[in-house]
């Protein structure tokens, strides 16, 4: 896919990993939907970020968690910006969650985020990526490889993010490429301390943490090859080889 001039869609990208793809993609030449839920402040900020580096954005608020929202957002991406060319599902919640402590409302609310939501948005998104010969990046986690104890939910929705990467590639072929990223760890939780970081970098095969740069590079680089479908590229510094 060319980038320059096309439409990209990039949920969550109030914030965090979302921020820095949609900077990201703004600094390629697309023109971006900044979606955000609570971050409209983060919003306001990645837009003017674009827009500082020449770039165009637009942001766009709704809640994921509900399905007439998703419709109405790509509706509303497509009116106002002329085209859904690109889909970046990076919207997400990642909660520590032991064994034992899990109640129904979180486990509805983690997978309504992080798998319904991706799979609406891409179904919402379909007619438009079909006519644009687009492209969808969804973005998985490590997690969806290695087992967590304390975050069981989050890893299985994760799996799950794989697996419908995999089925919506084959399901909207040849028109549509679907693919994902799962990234390790290039952004670290807020309350994690100096020594928890060095740790987790000592046991990595690369001795080194990643950047929020890294999995941008990996999103470039899935909507830009034409010829790479239902794949999940694993950005994570070799920690999926360990063992």
């Amino acid at each position: 896919m060319i980038l320059r001039d096309r439409v990209a869609l990039v949920t969550g990208s109030g914030r965090r990993l979302g921020r820095a793809i949609a900077e990201g993609l703004g600094a390629r030449g697309m023109r971006v939907a900044v979606h955000y839920n609570a971050s409209s402040a983060g919003a306001r900020e990645t837009v003017a970020a674009i827009a500082a580096a020449g770039g165009e954005a637009v942001a766009f608020g709704a809640d994921l968690s509900r399905p007439d929202a998703i419709e109405r957002l790509v509706a509303e991406v497509a009116e106002r910006l002329g085209a859904v060319d690109a889909l970046v599902n990076s919207a997400a919640v990642m909660e520590r969650t032991p064994f034992g402590t899990v109640t129904a409302d979180a486990w509805d609310a983690m997978f309504a985020l992080n798998l319904r939501a991706p799979f609406l948005l891409t179904q919402a998104a379909a007619p438009h990526l079909t006519r644009a010969r687009g492209a969808v990046v969804n973005l998985a986690d490590l997690a969806a490889f290695e087992t967590w104890p304390a975050y069981v939910p989050h890893g299985i929705s994760k799996a799950g993010v794989v697996q419908m990467t995999r089925a919506l590639a084959r399901t909207l072929a040849p028109h549509v490429r679907v693919n994902a990223v799962a990234p390790g760890a290039v952004l670290l939780p807020d309350d994690w301390n100096e020594e928890s970081a060095e740790r987790l970098a000592s046991t990595t095969p690369l001795r080194r943490l990643g950047t929020p740069d890294d999995v941008v590079a990996a999103v470039l680089y899935l909507l830009e090859a034409d010829y790479v479908t239902g794949e999940t590229l694993v950005v994570d510094g070799g920690r999926h080889v360990r063992r």
